[in-house]
């Protein structure tokens, strides 16, 4: 190409904008140079080379000049290189589009040439189907006959045979299918109900696995192996495969519960342990034939053994979800569901038989029941146990309470003691309740425990209130008791005996204070016991110390005799009580006596009229002391248990002839009895009758200086029980609030 072919073919280049990089470029660079001058020619004498200077920067430029135009001119040229290409391409792409141009009119023309010979190629497809028709003719003509022959084989269960016959349709039908464009004959039309109809028997004998593996065992087989075959079998395409394994499978889950947990119907009550029972020999036959019969015939991977211990722990668990769901269940259906199921169940006895192999093993599995399964089976039955003991222990306390007005005593065991057998019933049936219990788990035994203990404690309540009724009745004259007194004291027996066996109901490792709260029930109810008897003792006492102290009891023992005589008559049946509460009554029964003796000296009824009476009070006190330890020691009454020796210090306040030693005998008084108070030693003191208000002032206040109570003094209450009579202002004596307040005002 010569240069005005180029210089034509070169586009014009303006001037474009000035850069603002370059504008700043050219200050810097002016600025550099100035610098660079301004230290080059600082000194005067390198102002001579100035000229050098100037001739070199002038090469320098022109150098520089002449660079910049071979740079600008090698890059002209490349441009004008690469327009000349572009040039030839734009041709090129021309010459394309014609030539694609006169394709597509002749494609246009060979499509209206197709269209004309769609006709012969319909007809070439026909005449081929056809021709595969006439081959496969024969073949055809025999299927309505195999199809009705493998269905006779299906209805006699010959599954062999059957599925043989149905893979030789199947593949007949593929061999039509391809040559016939997809199109299937109404022929064979029926060829997939009768697979299906195939796959229900063997489902159906599946189901019954464990039947036909004791009496068909063949049969079972040969369902077993269609199964598996057409499991492994690759279908042909457009065809959902068919999984007849799963289908074996879940029919022999299904079979084996429908036969052991189909019935819809829930044991009645009552019939659950016997249900229970039914399965507990059922189930490891079931395995064991599983086990011996049914895994031969069955391929390894279908784990028969491990398939039936879980098909029948589901399906069991699931009946006694749907049993739980229902009403609520009675006590002993509650224990024997709670017992079969935490103890049989995984027990030797059943799926932990060492007759059956390790593949049985169920101890894996989910539990058959749920905590919340447990913990409601626990709740209703000890419901229902409670409302059981509930109901013998008012039974046996109904009982008890019959007999009290009965014309008979107590009865009496060979020992000669009051006996009923109400306190061993009680006992037993609670005890025996926790047993059960035990048998089942800890914590059903911890919570029949304490339901055992709190209805203990309600009987005991209801029997004290029923012996309030009974003592309120009888003292009000409602219902007069022949036998009142002994049955108060068979009672008090009946106490005893639960108080000495309650230990029975302590569990092991429970804490020592678990029968704290019955155990202070007892002890409250023998006190209530005590205080009623000892209260029917008062009212017969009552009237014979009406008349004490007095002149005719300070002459004559005949008044404390006949207290004597109808204590000991009422006291006799004491000894029918046993050690040691018997001890214990005798002991109330005499303080109970000598605090009525207290009370009738504190009325102040007597005053001695001078030191002959005095001695005579005095030796009447000594001798009615000795007169009660001599009675009470013959009941019984062990000797340091009594209270009659208080009647002999009180003897020597009325014994002492000296008045000033009065102090010292009312300070010795308060170290042996230290809940005498000064107006139980004023009326004392005023039964002397020959003191004066400075006496006993003086003798008074001996009690405030008293030194503090012997250790060995005794602590039981006698004085603190006995009420102090508080005299009028215009007798009152120097004691007391009321004696100090009279001698202040003087």
């Amino acid at each position: 190409m010569d240069s005005a072919a180029k210089d034509e073919m070169q586009p014009e280049l303006s001037p474009g904008p000035e850069w603002p990089e370059q504008e700043r470029a050219e200050q810097l660079a002016r600025g550099a140079a100035l610098k660079w001058a301004s230290g080059i020619f600082y000194r005067p004498e390198q102002l001579a080379r100035l000229g050098q200077y100037r001739s070199r920067e002038v090469q320098r430029t022109c150098s520089l000049e002449a660079r910049l135009k071979s740079v600008v001119q090698s890059y002209l040229e490349g441009v004008q290189t690469g327009v000349w290409q572009l040039a030839q391409a734009i041709e090129a792409v021309q010459g394309t589009r014609e030539a694609l141009s006169q394709a597509r009119g002749l494609l246009q023309g060979m499509s209206q040439a197709l269209r004309t010979l769609q006709p012969l190629r319909e007809r070439v497809a026909q005449y081929k189907q056809l021709q595969a028709m006439s081959h496969l003719l024969p073949r055809l003509r025999a299927v309505p006959a195999a199809v009705a022959h493998t269905q006779t084989l299906i209805d006699a269960q010959q599954f062999l045979e059957a599925y043989m016959s149905l893979r030789e349709l199947e593949q007949l039908r593929e061999d039509t299918w391809a040559p016939l464009g997809g199109l299937e004959l109404p022929v064979f039309q029926g060829l997939d109900l009768l697979f299906e109809a195939l796959g229900q028997a063997v489902e159906a004998a599946a189901g019954a696995a464990g039947k036909l593996a004791r009496e068909d065992p063949a049969l079972l087989v040969a369902a077993v192996r269609v199964a598996e075959v057409e499991t492994g079998r690759i279908t042909p395409l457009g065809q959902v495969p068919r999984d007849w394994r799963q289908r074996c499978l879940r029919a022999l889950q299904e079979g084996l519960e429908q036969t052991h947990f189909g019935s819809p119907l829930l044991p009645a009550p009552g019939a659950l342990p016997g249900w229970l029972e039914a399965l507990r020999v059922a189930l490891p036959v079931e395995l064991a034939t599983a086990e011996a019969l049914v895994a031969p015939c069955c391929p390894p991977q279908y784990n028969v053994v491990q398939l039936w211990a879980h098909t029948l722990h589901s399906g069991l668990r699931r009946s006694l979800q749907h049993l739980l769901a229902g009403p609520e269940l009675e006590a002993a259906d509650a224990f024997a569901l709670l017992h079969w199921a935490l103890h049989v169940y995984l027990g030797q006895e059943m799926m932990g038989s060492l007759e059956l192999g390790p593949e049985a093993d169920v101890s894996q599995l989910e539990p058959l029941l749920t905590l919340e399964n447990i913990e409601q089976l626990e709740a209703t039955f000890v419901a229902n146990v409670q409302a059981s003991v509930s109901q013998w222990l008012q039974n046996a306390l109904d009982g008890e309470v019959a007999e009290w007005g009965r014309e008979q005593g107590p009865n009496t065991d060979p020992s000669g003691s009051y006996y009923s057998p109400m306190p061993a019933i009680v006992l037993q049936i609670l005890e025996e309740n926790i047993r059960v219990a035990s048998l089942v788990s800890e914590s059903l035994q911890q919570r029949v425990h304490g339901m055992a203990l709190s209805e203990l404690g309600i009987f005991l309540r209801s029997f004290s209130d029923a012996l309030i009724r009974f003592s309120r009745d009888h003292l009000r004259g409602k219902a007069m008791v022949p036998h009142y007194v002994p049955y108060l004291l068979a009672a008090l027996n009946h106490q005893s005996a639960l108080s000495s066996s309650v230990s029975v109901l302590q569990l092991d490792g429970a804490p020592s204070g678990a029968l704290a709260p019955v155990e202070a029930a007892l002890d409250k109810l023998q006190k209530r016991i005590c205080r009623l008897v000892l209260e029917a003792l008062q009212v017969e006492l009552q009237p014979l110390f009406a008349n004490l102290p007095s002149r005719q009891w300070l002459s004559s023992p005949e008044l404390l005799e006949s207290v004597c005589e109808r204590t000991g008559r009422f006291c006799r049946d004491f000894g029918r009580v046993r050690n040691p509460t018997v001890q214990l009554l005798l002991a109330e029964a005499e303080r109970a006596v000598v605090l009525q003796y207290l009370r009738a000296l504190m009325q102040g009824r007597l005053v001695c009229r001078g030191a002959d009476e005095r001695t005579q009070a005095a030796e009447r006190l000594r001798q009615d002391a000795a007169q009660l330890q001599q009675l009470f020691l013959g009941l019984g009454l062990e000797e340091n248990a009594h209270c009659a020796p208080v009647l002999l210090a009180l003897r020597e306040l009325l014994n002492l002839r000296d008045p000033a030693l009065l102090g010292l005998e009312v300070a010795g008084l308060q170290q042996q009895f230290p809940d005498v108070s000064e107006d139980h030693v004023s009326a004392l003191l005023g039964l002397r009758g020959d003191l004066s208000r400075e006496q006993q002032l003086a003798a008074l206040s001996s009690l405030q200086a008293a030194l503090p109570p012997s250790p060995r003094a005794s602590r039981r209450a006698l004085f603190s029980l006995v009420p102090a009579p508080a005299p009028a202002p215009a007798s009152c004596l120097p004691s007391g609030s009321c004696a100090r307040a009279r001698l202040l005002s003087e």
